[in-house]
Formats: C-alpha cells, sequence, structure tokens
C-alpha cells in the first residue's frame, strides 16, 4: 500500500508540473524581457517543494518523466536534452543549498534557476559545438535571479499551506 501511495503521489505531482509546463507557453515572457528561450520555470516549484518535503530521490523520480514527457508533448529529442541537462543540474545545487542552513527556499530556488540555466547553455554548447553560445549566460543569470524569487515565493506559500492539506504521504518519502 505504501508504495502505491509513492507512485500515486509522484505522479500527481508529475502531472502538476506537466501543467505548468505547458501552460507557461501561453505567457508572453519575451515582450517583458526580449531574450530568446526565456521561461519563468513553473514547473520547477513542483520540483522544489518535492525537494523540501520529500527526500531527494523522490524529487528526482518526478523531475526525469516530466522533463521526458515534456519532450515528448511538445519539444523533441533537443528539447529533452536541454531539460535534462538543465534539470538535474538545477535539482543537484539544489539539493546541496538545501541541506545548508545558509539558504532559505528563496536562494534555493535562484540557485535552482542560475543552474538549470548553465546546464541549458553547457547543453547548447556541447550540441552545436560552440563556446560562443556561453555569451548568452549572463542574461540568463540575471534573468534567473527573479524568476528564482517568483518560483521561490510561490514555494514558500504553496510548503506554508501543504501541512493543513489532505495528503498522506508516507514516512519513508519524508525528509
Amino acid at each position: 500500500m505504501k508504495q502505491t501511495k509513492q507512485i500515486a503521489l509522484c505522479a500527481v505531482m508529475i502531472a502538476l508540473a506537466l501543467a505548468l509546463s505547458w501552460t507557461e507557453r501561453f505567457i508572453p515572457l519575451q515582450l517583458a524581457v526580449p531574450l530568446p528561450g526565456i521561461k519563468l520555470g513553473l514547473a520547477n516549484i513542483v520540483t522544489l517543494v518535492a525537494l523540501c518535503s520529500f527526500k531527494t530521490r523522490y524529487a528526482a523520480m518526478i523531475l526525469i518523466p516530466r522533463c521526458i514527457f515534456g519532450a515528448i508533448f511538445g519539444g523533441g529529442i533537443t528539447a529533452l536534452m536541454f531539460s535534462l541537462c538543465g534539470g538535474l543540474m538545477a535539482l543537484a545545487v539544489m539539493a546541496i543549498a538545501w541541506r545548508s542552513p545558509a539558504f532559505s527556499v528563496y536562494g534555493v530556488s535562484i540557485l535552482g534557476a542560475a543552474a538549470h540555466n548553465v546546464g541549458q547553455i553547457l547543453a547548447a554548447m556541447m550540441l552545436l559545438r560552440s563556446v560562443y553560445i556561453g555569451a548568452y549566460l549572463p542574461f540568463l543569470l540575471l534573468v534567473s535571479v527573479v524568476t528564482g524569487l517568483l518560483t521561490g515565493g510561490i514555494t514558500a506559500g504553496v510548503l506554508k499551506i501543504l501541512p493543513y492539506a489532505s495528503i498522506s504521504v508516507p514516512a519513508e518519502m519524508r525528509r
């Protein structure tokens, strides 16, 4: 029964992350920040909630299928490469930062947004075999502070109300 609850909870969180990722495609962020590929990173809210609430491996079990299904439903193999490189790098950095008392959920989110951008730039440099793409990174890092603050704020709000939700989380999943 416990394993069924774990699978169901992870599936719901994957679906939520996919819905947020799909929804943010309709937010015209390029009108405010004219940089190609800029996104708010709303799906990262789910990853960050999972990381803060569950063990890191469960956050990864949500992140990886979300990247795969996201690529299947709307991005292709190149999008999968960018999403996995950015997502896994962000998760690794956020997992380390979350264990440090120096970072709040806002700091962890900003670091995750920055790491995601670094991962995507590295993927682009490998895919296109060009180091010149790295020149785009400072602009992305600047934007990641703003998007990280936004997703961090939403995550902080979710984490405040989560204990009041009627969600039964198996003890094996909890931190």
